[in-house]
């Protein structure tokens, strides 16, 4: 099983996030990719992929993120396992929390993956409903 985990980083804490779970699962399975420096359909060649996005400034989009954003929803991802990780400030941005988690996998149903690795609420404190699945109770993703 190929896992390739892709990720986009500003200010490098995604980026570590990506190597400590690359070296958690092990460098034989999963390989990085910056999105930065990786064409999109790169993600096709790949069984299962993990994705890393922060959410940046006031809900927007991490920039490496958006310069490939347009693309996403083009890719065929159909039966491929898509788990994904956010970072993000839920005490002093509590209204945009994780909100790039939830736009990418909005980004991304379209493409037929699988969602895999939601992660309950509780004990979060937040505003925006962004990173949350349809029943309000789990977030898209891990933080």
């Amino acid at each position: 099983m190929k896992i390739g985990l892709f990720y986009g980083s500003s200010t490098c804490y995604t980026e570590m996030v990506a190597e400590k779970i690359r070296d958690i699962l092990g460098d034989d399975f999963v390989t990085l990719h910056n999105v930065n420096d990786t064409p999109p359909a790169e993600m096709e060649q790949y069984d299962v992929l993990i994705l890393g996005i922060p959410t940046w400034d006031f809900g927007e989009i991490q920039e490496d993120w958006l310069e490939i954003w347009e693309a996403l929803p083009n890719l065929n991802l159909a039966n491929k396992i898509i788990a994904m990780y956010g970072l993000g400030d839920q005490i002093d941005y509590g209204e945009w929390f994780l909100d790039a988690l939830g736009m990418l996998y909005h980004q991304l149903k379209p493409t037929g993956a699988k969602f895999v690795g939601f992660w309950p609420t509780e004990g979060y404190t937040f505003d925006s409903p962004k990173p949350l699945n349809e029943t309000g109770d789990m977030l898209w993703g891990l933080h």
